[in-house]
């Protein structure tokens, strides 16, 4: 299988944490990564999302030269998912759709930690039009720009770390969504401050983009 992780957003960091935490998570695939460099540099809100759209189309042609199998959109919001999977040649998923897919197949409630206040109306709209509003108790913003988690200090663990804390002792679920592509790579780090199940969209695309595609 060949698994090309498009992020919509233009920092190359983030692509390469995804990238390496998808390559991990399935090792027998071929896993590559592609930046939308005409994106902004961070995807927060439903603005940053529509300004990433066009740079995702453009990357599809050479997409279909390259002959993937499956294309994930490496944003939690799903940016673009519904336009983008309409133009592929190939099944196209987001990481957020993977991620709450993820938590009911294994029977969790769930709630999701994300960055901003400004992301929350968007991923709640995503997680309704799935179908997934019966089993989420809450999108939770940490307050944490999408360039602080990227960067992965200590202080942003901590800091993500207290707000799962927060759900587990609030929300009454039995998980908690990592809710931005960048957590994928503090996931061990997290799941060192936690008793609850932690799923991660990353993770979670790489191993349901294999039930699509057949080699």
């Amino acid at each position: 299988m060949r698994l090309l992780y498009i992020n919509p957003n233009a920092t190359v960091s983030m692509t390469e944490g995804v990238v390496a935490v998808a390559r991990a998570a399935v090792p027998q695939a071929e896993v590559i990564g592609w930046t939308n460099h005409d994106g902004p540099p961070a995807i927060q809100g439903p603005e940053d999302g529509a300004a990433a759209v066009a740079g995702v189309l453009a990357l599809l042609p050479a997409a279909r030269r390259e002959g993937v199998g499956c294309i994930v959109i490496a944003c939690f919001d799903d940016t673009g998912l519904a336009e983008i999977r309409r133009a592929a040649h190939c099944p196209v998923i987001g990481i957020g759709q993977a991620a709450f897919h993820m938590a009911a197949l294994l029977g969790h409630r769930f709630s999701v930690v994300t960055t901003l206040a400004v992301s929350v109306p968007v991923i709640a709209g995503n997680i309704e039009g799935y179908g997934f509003g019966g089993i989420c108790a809450a999108v939770r913003a940490s307050g944490l720009r999408v360039l602080e988690v990227d960067e992965g200090s200590p202080a942003t663990v901590a800091r993500l770390a207290a707000e799962i804390a927060a759900a587990e002792s609030q929300d009454g679920i039995g998980a908690a969504v990592l809710g931005c592509a960048g957590m994928a790579p503090l996931l061990p780090a997290l799941r060192d401050k936690t008793g609850l199940v932690l799923i991660d969209g990353v993770a979670a695309s790489a191993r349901l983009a294999q039930a699509l595609v057949r080699d």
